[in-house]
């Protein structure tokens, strides 16, 4: 059985981060070892949650299992909340990463074309350096179009997606995959680049007419998860849009309307049979 290491945060309510990496990857045959940077009591889409940060923790924990000759087929992050922890989790990626660990990176930091509160450039500078550690990235055209330093926009062409990837891999990744990537009119999907075989890859499904929270870490979870079943990163990715899709449409057949996440428990068994 593979073991995944997956660092991000944990909000106890809401349906995002380690609440859904956790049981995804799971579901999907791999051990997952979590590391929490943070315990929150909802996402921040909550009014007046908290918020209790764990970095003073990081290093103990990756110093027991060092003691302990623990070893990772993935190390998967997400969002990470400071500039410190940044520094921390690069550290961490070094210390266990060897030729046999696959090092997947969501730089959770914006959307829509701005960086989430209490996010600054030094950070993106930081994330943009963690990238460097990473065989597989998956960052939104937002977070992109920061590290790059290129223009955001929201009406773009492929040349456009194309000269943003190869900026990307230009940070160190082997593999940069772009989410929210739509080429027509009513679609929606990623491109990816690798520039160990200058290959790219396209793939488009239809847009679902909504948004929720944490959908970002079910695609990436998702990924993960099909990688160390064997799956090559490209079909990885089309499962993840096509369940993330998917996952959102019977969200929004829920009569009770949920808000702040998706109903992905309900899917999962959808996800175990998808290929």
């Amino acid at each position: 059985m593979k073991r995944v290491l997956t660092i991000q945060d944990i909000s106890c309510l809401g349906k995002c981060s380690l609440t859904i990496a956790l049981p995804v990857i799971s579901a999907l045959g791999s051990e997952t070892v979590i590391l929490p940077t943070a315990v929150l009591s909802t996402h921040t889409m909550f009014k007046n949650f908290t918020v209790k940060d764990l970095s003073d923790q990081i290093e103990p924990i990756a110093a027991h299992w060092k003691s302990e000759d623990v070893h990772f087929d993935a190390i998967y992050t997400g969002y990470l909340g400071t500039v410190e922890q940044i520094d921390q989790i690069k550290e961490l990626i070094q210390t266990f990463k060897t030729d046999a660990t696959t090092v997947i990176i969501d730089p959770v930091m914006a959307d829509n074309g701005k960086l989430y509160p209490a996010f600054d450039m030094d950070y993106v500078k930081k994330n943009a350096g963690l990238c460097a550690s990473a065989d597989i990235i998956v960052p939104n055209i937002t977070e992109a179009a920061f590290m790059t330093g290129m223009e955001y926009k929201e009406e773009y062409d492929e040349a456009y997606i194309k000269e943003m990837l190869s900026r990307l891999n230009e940070l160190g990744a082997k593999i940069s995959v772009l989410t929210g990537v739509s080429l027509e009119a009513g679609k929606t999907g990623v491109m990816g680049y690798d520039s160990t075989t200058g290959e790219y890859y396209v793939y488009q499904n239809d847009k679902v007419p909504a948004t929720y929270h944490g959908t970002g870490d079910l695609f990436s979870s998702t990924c993960v998860g099909e990688i160390m079943k064997g799956m090559d990163w490209k079909n990885a990715m089309r499962i993840a849009a096509d369940y993330t899709a998917h996952t959102i449409e019977v969200t929004l057949s829920n009569p009770k309307k949920p808000w702040y996440g998706v109903d992905f428990e309900a899917t999962i068994p959808m996800l175990l049979s998808m290929k």
